[in-house]
């Protein structure tokens, strides 16, 4: 096939164009403007809990498999590029990233080839190589800034990267400013939390940040003790310091847990058990839903959320009862947009309100649901 014909060249855009869905086939839930603080305030206040992965997320590297900036941000974009094996060769059948694919029978080369290293320098996604360049160049720490060794890494390339995406700080700082109550729970398969949470509680409490040096004003508070959330065939267990909390006790007891988190803290999910469920829901960080519990809504960004329950990394466990203890496994594509959120992460790093706007769209499909439970 030549590059004319069925071509995934990308075109000339900004990178305010890069859609979260492929080619308009499924909801385009994250374009336009977040809804207004009055519409959000208007409907009974209640407390979300936000879990945030961190690689791929908010991290664009990884201490576990050793990528830096670039080569984490080129593994993303084999993930969101899609096309299809024909005649014994790979057929593009993009012709712009998107989380969900763009045409039935589409697959992303990530899931038929795997990683592959330089993907758009010397890989079959050169093509792409303009996205790449771009988000780089947005990911850049600031010339005009002081380098700062906790905030900023060096890239492969020589060039000074953000760590933590700037709209991490900057979702804390809208949710805050608009009166919402909310916790940050960090949910990691890798090994970078420790650091994570020393840097945030760092920048929360003592205004490191340049960019956020108000943070401080915020009052929120840093666990720095991480802790582990453990499964197995006889259900999960959550430790963190001399706190213990398992599903023997009931699964509401986790609920109640993770529900009654406050400031920021975070957990190791069990990445070993995931492997052991071939990288299946079943496998996936667990995250406990009670969808008759109007005060509370706990809401889950991860890259890895996929809406195919055979490759997606959160198991969502929803209570069938009120006050109850039985819980059923829900499909991811059940509660996409309202408690599960696909982390676009070219879209994290081009749009400052990125996770604000994600996230004020699950609290109103959310809230929209238990209106219409309760009519």
């Amino acid at each position: 096939m030549s590059d004319s014909e069925d071509s995934c060249e990308t075109p000339e855009t900004s990178h305010d164009d890069y859609r979260v869905n492929g080619c308009g086939t499924h909801r385009e839930v994250a374009e336009g403007p977040a809804p207004s603080v009055p519409r959000l305030l208007s409907v009974k206040k209640k407390k979300i809990v936000l879990h945030f992965d961190l690689n791929n997320t908010i991290l664009v590297s990884d201490a576990v498999t050793k990528q830096g900036t670039v080569a984490a941000l080129e593994y993303f974009l084999s993930t969101v590029t899609w096309g299809r094996m024909a005649k014994g060769k790979w057929e593009w059948r993009c012709e712009t990233p998107s989380l969900l694919p763009p045409s039935e029978g589409a697959a992303t080369y990530y899931s038929h080839f795997g990683r592959v290293a330089s993907f758009t320098t010397v890989g079959p996604g050169k093509r792409f190589r303009k996205v790449l360049e771009e988000h780089l160049e947005l990911l850049q720490w600031p010339s005009h800034l002081q380098p700062d060794k906790e905030l900023c890494v060096r890239g492969e390339d020589g060039k000074l990267y953000h760590w933590i995406l700037p709209s991490f700080f900057q979702l804390l700082q809208d949710l805050a400013s608009q009166g919402l109550e909310f916790s940050i729970i960090f949910r990691t398969f890798g090994t970078d939390l420790p650091r994570v949470l020393m840097v945030v509680k760092r920048a929360l409490e003592q205004g490191t940040h340049p960019l956020f040096p108000d943070l401080p004003a915020l009052k929120l508070s840093v666990n720095a003790t991480g802790g582990r959330i453990r499964c197995s065939t006889k259900g999960a267990v959550v430790t963190r310091g001399e706190e213990r909390v398992s599903s023997r006790e009931g699964e509401r007891s986790l609920y109640q847990y993770m529900s009654s988190s406050q400031g920021l803290s975070g957990f190791q999910d069990h990445f070993d058990w995931w492997a052991r469920n071939t990288y299946s829901i079943l496998g996936g960080k667990p995250l406990w839903i009670d969808p008759f519990d109007s005060t509370v809504q706990h809401i889950f960004i991860d890259d890895n959320i996929r809406q195919n329950d055979e490759d997606t990394i959160v198991h969502p466990k929803v209570f069938l009862d009120p006050e109850g203890s039985q819980t059923r496994t829900a499909s991811t594509s059940e509660l996409y947009d309202l408690c599960l959120i696909q982390n676009d992460l070219l879209r994290a790093i081009s749009d400052p309100t990125y996770f604000t706007q994600r996230i004020h769209i699950c609290m109103e499909n959310y809230e929209r649901n238990l209106q219409q439970g309760l009519s």
